[in-house]
């Protein structure tokens, strides 16, 4: 009887072993939740990232303008005196309506920021900072269709200066 008792007394032990080094924790199925904090923070760098590009490419986009405003005003003057060619003034007006396009996608790549901070709850606090920047480059728009690109350009600056604001406050 011994015989039998010692083997099944190891097979035990060696369960019993092997139980043990499972984990004992439970795990609710599906996604597990992350802290409340982790999750606050995770949104906020989210926002921000979203503001830094939309400062990136603002930025890119005043510098560029000044370039093709220069132009533009100089083949405008040229145009007035008789001095242009019909294809610069075609190329002239073709380069106004680039400008035009890209500054209508500008204002909306702000008002759809404008909407995620707005619907995002851990992001609503930022907001009132952030409000006003797509009426800014609206603002730009109507300049730029009224063909005055530069002061287009320094409205411009001023919704880079309220997006880095929105960033400084998002720290």
């Amino acid at each position: 009887m011994k015989r039998l008792i010692v083997p099944h007394c190891v097979l035990l032990l060696s369960a019993t072993a092997l139980a043990q080094t499972r984990s004992r924790t439970t795990r609710s199925r599906g996604t597990q939740r992350k802290p409340a904090a982790a999750q606050n923070s995770e949104v906020r760098n989210e926002g921000a990232a979203r503001v830094a590009e939309q400062i990136k490419n603002l930025t890119r986009f005043v510098y560029l303008l000044g370039g093709v405003a220069k132009g533009i005003e100089q083949l405008d003057e040229a145009a007035r005196r008789n001095e242009a060619s019909p294809a610069a003034i075609d190329q002239n007006n073709r380069s106004k309506a680039g400008v035009k396009s890209s500054l209508q996608n500008v204002r909306e790549g702000l008002d759809q920021l404008e909407v995620y901070f707005r619907s995002t709850p851990e992001l609503e606090q930022y907001y009132l900072k952030l409000a006003g920047s797509a009426s800014g480059a609206a603002t730009a728009e109507d300049l730029a269709a009224a063909g005055r690109f530069d002061q287009a350009g320094r409205t411009l600056l001023a919704v880079v200066n309220r997006l880095t604001d929105v960033l400084l406050a998002m720290r």
